[in-house]
């Protein structure tokens, strides 16, 4: 899925709509679920939605968006208290309770403003059909928002926790050392979005490889300035792979989705996760980031400080036998 800094470009592009009445809706879906129902289904496979693409071309306005054949329901963003946050409420004389739209963007999901995807190639079938948005948002100022690949539904008002986003200013750094300090593998406690909201594969990889850790390594054993250079990897990349959105720069990686790492060697590839959970592929250096066997730490008996951090060493923490 889209990790933190798309995320965060996300919210930079929507701000502006902030407060701006949503006067028309159009777009692929039929309907956007209550709260407690099923989300939307996931995007129809290649021959449903040829079959379903047939169907719409009477129904599609403009620019190939579908629009209600009713007036459509006012749909306002509500300022929620004072800390900036909003919802999207209705103009019902019930006064019916607030509700959120939330939108789950998968791995490929995007927002586009004021304008609409064009395909880039074509399809197997050599058809340079346009993407069609799951939802296209009209405001009063002539102004649009095009959701694609996403899954919406209605919801309650969503927990927001500033301390667990790396791209935060109030980022937790010390629950963030505590819950990578547990006994399990850091490559899971790094995906665990409790700690590391926004923090994706992609930069579980980097950051591991920056740090010369293994994915393996329990945190457990893992030296807290150790422990604290990692973190540090997380939000330096985080904020540099942000910086590098916004100035339409693509993201440089060393070690995803990569044959072999910046010193030459061989990378690795394999899928991990905690046992019944989400299995995620992970690339590593097994020269950079050696993994220590479990022997040679029930041999360390004595406490030691700590020495210096050398790329390419996995530093453990001595433990009591």
């Amino acid at each position: 899925m889209p990790e933190g800094p798309s995320v965060r470009k996300f919210h930079h592009l929507v701000s502006p709509f902030v407060g701006q009445q949503v006067i028309r809706t159009g777009g692929s879906n039929e309907e956007i679920r209550s709260p407690g129902s099923n989300p939307l289904p996931e995007p129809l496979q290649e021959g449903e939605r040829e079959e379903a693409t047939r169907e719409q071309k009477q129904t599609l306005g403009p620019n190939g968006q579908k629009t209600s054949a009713q007036p459509s329901q006012s749909l306002e963003l509500v300022p929620l208290g004072d800390g900036g946050s909003e919802c999207l409420g209705t103009d019902s004389p019930a006064g019916d309770a607030e509700r959120w739209l939330q939108v789950r963007f998968g791995l490929f999901g995007s927002i586009w403003v004021n304008e609409f995807s064009r395909a880039k190639k074509a399809n197997k079938r050599g058809d340079w059909r346009d993407p069609i948005p799951r939802l296209v948002l009209h405001f009063g100022s002539s102004g649009f928002l095009a959701f694609y690949n996403c899954q919406m539904s209605w919801g309650s008002s969503p927990v927001v926790r500033p301390t667990s986003d790396i791209l935060s200013g109030k980022f937790h750094r010390g629950q963030a050392l505590e819950a990578l300090s547990q006994e399990q593998p850091v490559c899971y406690t790094l995906l665990d979005q409790r700690y590391f909201s926004g923090l994706g594969n992609i930069i579980k990889n980097e950051v591991l490889y920056r740090a010369g850790i293994h994915p393996l390594s329990l945190g457990s054993f893992l030296s807290p300035p150790h422990l604290e250079a990692l973190v540090d990897h997380v939000v330096e990349f985080s904020a540099a792979w942000l910086q590098g959105k916004f100035q339409g720069k693509q993201q440089h990686t060393q070690i995803y989705q990569k044959e072999q790492c910046p010193a030459g060697h061989q990378v690795r590839k394999e899928a991990f996760g905690p046992p019944g959970g989400f299995q995620r592929l992970t690339w590593w250096c097994p020269q950079c980031q050696p993994q220590v066997p479990p022997d040679e730490l029930e041999q360390r008996s004595s406490p030691k400080a700590p020495g210096p951090f050398i790329h390419g060493t996995l530093p453990f923490r001595d433990c009591d036998a």
